[in-house]
């Protein structure tokens, strides 16, 4: 499995333009086909020495494989997504790890 992580730090930082980029992330990014888990969310109230907390929503997809994930970067509604949001976006970080 690949698993994919993207912390968006956001020119608003304000709860209601996270609550546009959660929706975009729910309607663009949540169903295709090689997705074994899909989760996106804002930072939990864990607040200890080692937490980065410089974001306002995180995304968390895990694919079955490498494959899944090459043909997810493709897909026409991920380059929507990234078409429609990416003027909010003051910082993407992007973590992709095997699992």
């Amino acid at each position: 499995m690949l698993v994919h992580n993207v912390y968006f730090s956001l020119k608003d930082p304000t709860p209601a333009a996270a609550q546009r980029l959660l929706d975009a992330c729910r309607k663009y990014l949540a169903d295709h086909s090689g997705v074994v888990y899909f989760g996106c969310g804002t930072p939990c109230d864990l607040d200890r020495p080692v937490n980065d907390r410089n974001f306002e929503v995180g995304l968390h997809i895990v694919f079955s494989d490498r494959a899944a994930h090459d043909r997810y970067q493709q897909l026409p509604q991920h380059l929507q997504f990234i078409a429609e949001n990416k003027d909010t976006w003051r910082q993407v970080r992007v973590f992709d790890s095997d699992a």
